[in-house]
């Protein structure tokens, strides 16, 4: 029997992303996604959880970093 369940995937550390958005925690990539959305929204709920990390969504293809900041309540 194969019960295997999916996850997100997560990329090697040896080897930058060619395409998607990944969740960067403290400069360290953590979680690939392939919208930019579903990245953002991962992003937030990691930035409210942790708000000392610095939080940030790497696009791959174009080879930036968007930083995601905790709204102010």
């Amino acid at each position: 029997m194969n019960n295997k369940t999916e996850k997100p995937a997560t990329p090697r550390t040896d080897v930058a992303p060619t395409v998607g958005y990944v969740l960067s925690v403290d400069r360290k990539l953590k979680t690939q996604f392939e919208s930019s959305g579903d990245a953002m929204t991962a992003a937030l709920r990691f930035q409210q959880a942790y708000p000392v990390l610095q939080v940030e969504v790497f696009d791959a293809t174009a080879r930036r970093y968007t930083t995601v900041a905790a709204p102010e309540n």
